[in-house]
């Protein structure tokens, strides 16, 4: 098993397979007051891109945080665990609308979970420039 801290230019393969299993994932976002909104999610992973993308409702709780953070984005946290293995990814996440990096995070996601996300006009994706990675794969 691979341990904690991953480097992001080259994450153990491990690491890596463990993302591309279907868990079910947390996102951690900074509220206005600061303290601290987790949630489950669906998360997909992109090394080469040092990239993890999460797909949401423009009006969820979760998008809010992100956008009121401004246009650095919000500083947040994916995590997912399956008994001793666990990993975190770290970084800067920003709201993106783009039809095209809508679509292709919706392709991910239903590769990494084994269905389409069913349609919905309200869709956007998180992507979160990732700066930190850790874990157990």
């Amino acid at each position: 098993m691979a341990a904690y801290p991953q480097n992001l230019d080259a994450p153990d393969e491990t690491y890596v397979d463990f993302w591309r299993e279907y868990h079910l994932c947390t996102l951690t976002t900074p509220r206005p007051d600061g303290t601290p909104h987790v949630v489950p999610v669906g998360v997909t992973y992109d090394p080469a891109q040092r990239l993890a993308r999460v797909i949401a409702s423009r009006t969820s709780r979760k998008v809010r945080n992100v956008l009121a953070a401004g246009a650095e984005g919000a500083r947040v946290a994916v995590c997912q665990v399956d008994r001793a293995r666990w990993a975190t990814l770290e970084g800067r996440a920003v709201v993106r609308t783009e039809p095209e990096r809508v679509a292709d995070a919706e392709r991910r996601y239903a590769e990494r979970y084994g269905r389409t996300p069913s349609p919905n006009p309200e869709r956007v994706v998180i992507e979160i420039t990732l700066t930190r990675a850790m874990g157990r794969g």
